[in-house]
């Protein structure tokens, strides 16, 4: 039986939810991690590094979520600085360099907006990832493993193909959020979780989400090697699309897919 929206959002918020650490060594065969910006320091909040997928290389790029107050305190509560939106712009760039397929896998409240993050750019570090993925000749896909927030999701989150784990929710701004700044009441979550329709559905109905990766009954914990395998099916999926494709094509296609989002009129 699917979960509601507020089932949903205290799942993602469950320290057990399973994190990209869980899922690399499901997925990838002898992956190594890179680290820093080549500015001014490695964020261990985003990471990235290169590995094989069905014998195929290709560059990963995650955000990272923790499992206990430790871990949660070294990645910085999963909301990244700058420096980590520049190592997945380098990650990118190399991968468009040797022709590796690059795979986002999005799963962050947002970035982080503190004075030392403002400080070093942390709005021109997006706005650029924004215009550089883009604009890649390189096949890139991203996955939203739990929470997708804001502008920092949106970084990772410009590819070819987007796929939603079936629990997981993308939006502008979490739901406490959405009300504390609408009605100035953060206790209204629920009311505004049920309006601002983040779910994995109400993204696939609306164009922006192309696939919902299916998850056990009672969340992706409950079943890892099963949720690991809807993955890797998708991801084949995806792949045996997007690597058909002349690579010189595909920044026009991915403008046209993102030109298409959102209701408007003139």
């Amino acid at each position: 039986m699917p979960l509601n929206i507020m089932q949903r959002v205290d799942l993602l918020k469950n320290l057990g939810r399973p994190t990209i650490r869980d899922y690399i060594p499901l997925l990838f065969q002898d992956f190594t991690e890179f680290h820093g910006d080549r500015y001014f320091s490695d964020d261990p909040a985003l990471m990235g590094g290169i590995g094989f997928f069905d014998g195929m290389p290709v560059t990963v790029i995650s955000q990272v979520r923790g499992k206990d107050i430790a871990e949660l305190q070294k990645i910085n509560f999963s909301m990244p600085h700058p420096e980590g939106y520049r190592k997945a712009l380098r990650l990118a760039k190399q991968a468009e360099k040797f022709g590796r397929p690059v795979i986002c896998f999005i799963d962050t409240p947002g970035a982080f907006c503190g004075v030392g993050a403002e400080e070093r750019g942390q709005g021109e570090a997006i706005a650029r990832n924004l215009h550089e993925f883009m604009m890649l000749k390189t096949p890139v896909v991203s996955i939203v493993l739990g929470e997708g927030g804001s502008g920092g999701a949106l970084a990772i989150g410009v590819c070819d193909e987007l796929a939603m784990l079936e629990n997981a929710l993308y939006s502008v701004i979490s739901p406490k959020g959405f009300a504390s700044i609408l009605w100035k009441d953060g206790s209204r979550e629920r009311e505004a979780a049920e309006l601002i329709k983040i779910t994995s559905d109400d993204l696939k109905s609306f164009g922006i989400c192309d696939n919902v990766i299916a998850e056990p009954e009672g969340g992706a914990a409950q079943d890892l090697n099963l949720t690991a395998s809807n993955i890797a099916a998708w991801l084949r999926s995806a792949f045996g699309r997007l690597t058909k494709e002349n690579v010189d094509t595909l920044p026009e296609k991915r403008y046209q897919k993102f030109r298409k989002m959102g209701v408007f009129k003139e």
